[in-house]
């Protein structure tokens, strides 16, 4: 007999959480003005709002905090952690920074000018905040397969190089950088294959332009490379990264994901001279080159957590507890972004609440009603977090309206995820129960759906 599969981890250290009742989240989603984001942490039951910083530590990351050294300047940590990225990643050169939009801030300060383009597939929402902060514009040349979640395509993260040489051909002086998100979180964690990366710096070389890829989850890519990618089946997680990064020219890292950290990030690049003005502006924003917003404690669980990140047998386990809850909520009858990806669960909102229209923010409405249900926290991917037009001030109505379920690493066992399932289909079955959504009564000018505040419709 086949044996099951099995986590390969042991728990050493518990956190309690304690359960609410619908009254009280009544009650708490009110005075939050129906964003999850504003919810303290003490009303959540299962917080599956992000899998950035939410992971659980190993007893060598936590060992390695201990022998931190907080040097302002040339810390041994620094050294720990430029060693652990040249190994894993091949840059040779790296800017710490205390996570992964202090990473883009810095960059993209050097990098980007008002009217530039930059083409990628499918910004993220910090990725296109800092980008239109500074009235430059993001063009999504993702492959048209990714925004039908009933379609199966492997690598749904791709760049369509068809899209991306037209933006190239149109807008080649405006253009400082193509970005590669990997994997595509805002597609629905979806990975880009290695044919993909490969055909884009083809492309981008034509072109003369640099390669930026956003690495938050390059394992959880790496991972799916092996298991999709034939070519690849053979070779390491390790082997694939390194194969991955020859593809880019410079990364971006928030290290609070597959580097399973609570904080922290870095710029990874070969350029000196682009090193030397990132430099400038890293120790304007951030701090010391050698420490960057970091101290050199969370240096040394982040150079460990590189290597613990990129080990297969962690990579299983935690992808399995991503896919067991995503067929949990399939065998529902639960629409969901398939194939299931790699950090999280999106599930479609257009396809569960159709009668909820676009403007009444049908994802945020959905989520509201998870957390209504049993205390479950998940986050918009949608309408509110589009955005508006910085022209025309109008929504921007997204062809996705999905609610994600991140799955933070190492926390949560599947008796969870069992009740999140649970706690969705029942939601689903009063789904025609739910006669209206949302509206906005006051929201920031950018990146709104951190504070936004919201009422029902009156």
């Amino acid at each position: 007999m086949e044996l099951p599969f099995a986590e390969s981890y042991k728990i050493k250290v518990v956190e309690s959480i304690r359960k609410s009742t619908r009254k009280e989240r009544e009650r708490w989603i009110n005075d939050a003005r129906f964003n999850l984001f504003q919810l303290k942490s003490d009303q959540i039951f299962i917080d599956l709002l992000t899998d950035s910083g939410t992971g659980a530590m190993s007893d060598k990351q936590w060992g390695a905090i201990m022998t931190g050294d907080e040097s302002y300047a040339g810390a041994s940590s620094y050294y720990h952690l430029k060693d652990a990225i040249t190994e894993i990643t091949g840059f040779p050169l790296f800017l710490p920074t205390h996570q992964g939009r202090a990473a883009e801030n810095v960059l993209f300060s050097a990098l980007i000018k008002e009217g530039d383009i930059i083409p990628g597939n499918s910004h993220f929402d910090t990725t296109k905040g800092h980008i239109e902060f500074r009235r430059a514009s993001a063009i999504d040349c993702t492959i048209d397969e990714a925004f039908d979640t009933t379609a199966f395509h492997p690598f749904k993260g791709n760049v369509d190089l068809g899209k991306l040489e037209d933006v190239l051909k149109r807008f080649s002086d405006k253009i400082p950088f193509i970005i590669l998100t990997l994997t595509n979180n805002s597609a629905g964690g979806q990975p880009v294959s290695l044919e993909n990366m490969r055909e884009v710096k083809k492309l981008a070389t034509t072109y003369s332009k640099p390669v930026l890829f956003d690495s938050a989850r390059f394992a959880e890519n790496a991972y799916f490379i092996k298991l999709r990618e034939s070519a690849y089946k053979d070779a390491s997680i390790r082997e694939i990264v390194r194969e991955t990064f020859a593809h880019a020219d410079m990364m971006t890292m928030s290290s609070k994901k597959d580097a399973i950290v609570n904080m922290g990030g870095f710029i990874g690049m070969r350029d000196p001279d682009l090193f030397r003005q990132c430099s400038m502006y890293n120790i304007m924003f951030e701090g010391y080159i050698t420490y960057g917003g970091m101290s050199g404690r969370d240096m040394n669980a982040l150079a460990l957590g590189l290597y613990e990140g990129t080990d297969f047998d962690y990579l299983e386990t935690r992808i399995k507890q991503v896919e067991y809850l995503g067929n949990r909520l399939l065998e529902y009858g639960i629409p969901l972004q398939t194939p299931i990806g790699g950090h999280a669960i999106f599930i479609d909102a257009k396809r569960f609440l159709p009668h909820i229209p676009k403007e009444e923010f049908p994802a945020q409405t959905l989520a509201v009603q998870l957390y209504l249900e049993a205390g479950v926290r998940g986050v918009e991917i949608g309408t509110l977090l589009a955005d508006r037009d910085p022209v025309t001030r109008e929504n921007r109505y997204p062809a996705l309206e999905m609610v994600r379920l991140a799955i933070p690493r190492r926390v949560y066992t599947n008796n969870h995820m069992d009740m999140v399932a649970v706690a969705l289909k029942n939601v689903f079955d009063r789904r025609n129960e739910i006669k209206s959504g949302l509206r906005i009564t006051r929201e920031a000018p950018i990146m709104r759906h951190f504070t936004v505040e919201l009422g029902p419709l009156v």
